[in-house]
């Protein structure tokens, strides 16, 4: 920095004001900063100003699956807040194994991010505690904390949205519909199935274990439970899928046609003609994301829990039978 000030003839303050984007400095004499900034190749200590500061500019994100559609939609959702506010963010996925979801968040930690995007894996996160007390702020998106203290939190509305598809079915003259979903561990999950069992509920309906089927959305499980479930004496003549992975494994596994309504809109969906309750995961990212940068901007309110709404779009899977080919 004395290089770039000799070479610009102003006072090293001025260099730094430049540099740190502080107002003040007179345009023309920023110009010529910069102008010596670029002829010398000079660039700023991120560390030295990380120990001036007690901050790093930085943020860690951990999702599920960067691979997966949704997470990639509330990924990029998060890094386009954080690069409005001049943070990098770092990513990890946690592949569903709280052991590893845990070893992510810790390591970002050591690395002194400012704050974390989490989507749980676990539902024990007293780890997080000595992090929290330490000064990090933590928002929760897709599903809640399990710390034991109110943290901010963005989620869908899992078992509206999965009402309103089962409802549509109900509406359409079905009253055996299949469930076919993700492990019961899992929040959303769980949450979902909630919201089948309401749709039957309002319908008078009866609810029958022997049409669920949740686990993994593994192609090989989603197989096996679909002839399973078409097999059964008094077979489903409608089946609502519990998210986006598993709507496309059923859809892989079926050979008969069949009503289907899916949880998650997914690419082809609108070709394929697939009824689906759709979710905003750059919605959810973004409201994760602005809620993070209000706590990291001094907002010390009470945590907040905001939940999402959902739409149902009907592409005529859900209205009729669904045909493959």
């Amino acid at each position: 920095m004395n290089d770039v000030a000799a070479a610009a003839g102003v006072a090293l303050k001025t260099v730094s004001r430049v540099v740190n984007d502080e107002p003040g400095v007179n345009p023309a004499t920023a110009d010529r900063v910069r102008a010596a900034i670029e002829r010398l190749g000079y660039r700023r200590n991120d560390s030295a100003a990380t120990l001036r500061s007690g901050r790093t500019a930085s943020i860690g994100l951990v999702i599920e699956d960067a691979a997966d559609p949704f997470y990639s939609g509330l990924s990029r959702a998060v890094e386009d807040v954080a690069l409005r506010h001049g943070y990098l963010m770092f990513t990890g996925s946690s592949s569903e194994d709280p052991a590893r979801e845990r070893e992510l968040v810790l390591a970002f930690c050591a690395r002194r991010v400012d704050g974390l995007v989490i989507v749980p894996a676990g539902n024990d996160h007293e780890y997080l505690t000595p992090e929290l007390d330490a000064g990090i702020s933590a928002v929760f998106a897709d599903r809640p904390s399990g710390s034991g203290r109110d943290l901010d939190t963005v989620l869908c509305d899992n078992a509206g949205g999965a009402r309103s598809g089962v409802a549509h079915l109900i509406a359409h003259g079905h009253r055996r519909i299949g469930f076919i979903a993700d492990a019961p561990s899992i929040f959303t999950a769980t949450q979902r199935w909630y919201g089948y069992r309401e749709a039957l509920t309002q319908a008078e309906l009866p609810y029958d274990p022997a049409l669920i089927a949740m686990g993994p959305p593994e192609p090989t499980r989603v197989l096996a439970d679909v002839e399973r479930l078409l097999a059964l004496p008094d077979p489903p003549t409608a089946l609502f899928t519990g998210n986006g992975r598993t709507t496309v494994a059923t859809l892989r596994a079926l050979n008969r046609p069949i009503a289907l309504v899916g949880f998650d809109d997914f690419d082809l969906a609108d070709l394929l003609g697939i009824t689906v309750v759709a979710q905003n995961p750059a919605g959810l990212g973004k409201a994760a994301a602005d809620l993070l940068f209000s706590r990291l901007s001094g907002n010390r309110d009470p945590a907040q829990r905001r939940e999402l709404p959902t739409q149902l779009i009907a592409r005529g899977s859900g209205e009729g039978v669904f045909r493959l080919f």
